[in-house]
């Protein structure tokens, strides 16, 4: 099998802010291409600063990886357990490489990635639409492109947290799902929780900074909210130690490293009597598409990132009833717009 790397500038629709990060306009990511006789899987790396990654580290870790030897897709797992112990790539790296296994896989056979999965891909929970951090007279435009979209997620962290989520409420009665961001610290993650149980918000993500497990706990026996942990899981080996403190984990296919360990994420934190949301970083469509083949083991879903991009690469994703349904195609079901990476 062939493989290549191709970097990529995803340009978004807006300036996206969140608590504790530089404002952004854009972002870089890799797009991996293999090659398998005439069959060709994709896959998207768009690796976090928070989890120490960047894409010249991917690209480097990229060129280390050599597949001549293989055949064929359908020993993905040895191919994604040799590249782990053989480079020790960067998780998105990791995750790129099991998307373009699975997208060949499935092209292959002439199916769709969840049904070679076993799973469903129409009877899904409907996906979160995310709203940055925003000037308040801002905020209404904001709310008004979500239209089509039945939960909204709010970006908080702010001085003015309180402002944004009355705004909010004065335009739509929507539920809502809160992400802090790390942006809190814990009386004041206390207080505003509680608040926030009356304004028909159905859960609150990473509410203090990743290590503080011991403060989210003391939150978590005072609130009545569902406490969700993002940054503090980043793949399986995570959950245990989050167990107690938190209601339920964010799995991000660029943390956990692909569909692989996020299967095996989802069924731990099941064994834990943990709620399950699968999220997203910045991606384009491709890496959106890979992650509904998960929709339906999950409780919550944000899979809206492609929907903030103005140039979004890959084509195939359809918003239907609030839920992002990808297309009946083979694979992951999405294909690149017409003239790039080949």
């Amino acid at each position: 099998m062939e493989i290549a790397f191709i970097e990529y500038t995803l340009q978004f629709n807006h300036t996206f802010r969140v608590a504790g990060a530089a404002d952004r306009d854009f972002t870089n990511i890799g797009i991996l291409r293999i090659q398998s006789d005439k069959q060709v899987g994709y896959g998207e790396a768009a690796p976090s600063k928070f989890w120490s990654e960047n894409l010249h580290m991917v690209q480097d870790a990229a060129a280390k990886i050599n597949l001549d030897k293989h055949a064929t897709p359908l020993v993905y797992e040895l191919i994604l357990r040799e590249v782990k112990e053989e480079i020790n790539p960067p998780q998105a790296l990791l995750a790129a490489l099991d998307m373009a296994l699975f997208d060949c896989i499935g092209k292959k056979m002439n199916i769709p990635v969840t049904r070679f999965l076993g799973l469903d891909n129409l009877n899904v929970p409907q996906t979160s639409f995310t709203i940055g951090f925003a000037d308040l007279d801002v905020i209404q435009e904001k709310v008004e492109l979500a239209k089509d979209f039945a939960i909204l997620k709010l970006k908080l962290g702010t001085s003015y947290d309180i402002e944004i989520v009355e705004k909010v409420r004065s335009l739509t009665d929507k539920p809502i799902r809160v992400d802090a961001n790390e942006g809190w610290e814990r009386e004041e993650a206390a207080e505003k929780i509680k608040w926030l149980e009356t304004q028909n918000v159905e859960l609150v993500e990473q509410p203090l900074k990743s290590d503080r497990i011991e403060d989210t706990l003391w939150i978590k026996e005072r609130v009545n909210m569902p406490i969700i942990a993002d940054e503090s899981v980043k793949d399986s080996s995570d959950i245990e130690k989050i167990t107690g403190a938190f209601d339920g984990i964010n799995i991000k296919l660029m943390k956990s490293g692909g569909i692989l360990e996020a299967i095996k994420m989802i069924r731990i934190a099941r064994q834990h009597q943990l709620k399950v949301m699968i999220g997203c970083m910045m991606e384009s469509s491709l890496g959106i598409a890979a992650a509904c083949n998960l929709q339906s083991m999950v409780d919550y879903v944000d899979l809206d990132s492609h929907l903030l991009m103005k140039n979004d690469p890959f084509q195939g994703l359809s918003l239907i009833n609030g839920k992002i349904i990808r297309a009946g195609s083979a694979g992951l079901g999405v294909q690149p717009v017409a003239g790039l990476f080949e």
